[in-house]
């Protein structure tokens, strides 16, 4: 028995998918007979047209991990959700590279371990992005013999 277009019908009356829609075994001639919109609500008010309940999903496993965020857990790089720059963007990444470049040229100064030229031109260094980090800094600041070791060596002697 095809009641394919019976099956079609009765989910646009009662405003559902087709796969929702279940018929009474019993009553499938009755059925296949109903061609029209009120033979349908007939049958639907008799029950022989019936709804399937709708299938929810269980939070129980969600609320579990956000418990576990909640502690710390699940919130390394792997687990972040969102695009590359969605946790941390782009400027704030900046902001805080620049900010710890500038501290450490900043006391390096202070402990007269560069000289103020030297401290300036690697402030702008470090303002047009030259170095990713502090170990750079040491690096280009050893290989140009910007720091003054020697100097305050022989300054204390």
């Amino acid at each position: 028995m095809n009641v394919k277009n019976q099956k079609k019908l009765a989910a646009r009356l009662l405003k559902v998918g087709k796969r929702r829609i279940v018929f009474d075994s019993a009553k499938l001639t009755e059925i296949k007979e109903a061609i029209t919109k009120k033979d349908l609500r007939a049958l639907i008010a008799g029950k022989s047209v019936k709804l399937k309940p709708l299938k929810s999903h269980s939070r129980s496993r969600t609320r579990k991990v956000i418990i576990q965020r909640r502690k710390g857990r699940r919130k390394s790089k792997g687990s972040k959700k969102g695009s590359k720059y969605a946790k941390i963007t782009r400027k704030r990444q900046w902001m805080d590279r620049i900010r710890t470049q500038r501290k450490f040229i900043k006391s390096l100064k202070s402990k007269n371990l560069i000289s103020k030229r030297n401290f300036r031109d690697v402030y702008y260094k470090v303002k047009s992005n030259r170095f990713r980090n502090i170990r750079l800094i040491k690096l280009y600041m050893d290989e140009n013999k910007l720091i003054e070791k020697n100097d305050i060596q022989k300054k204390a002697k």
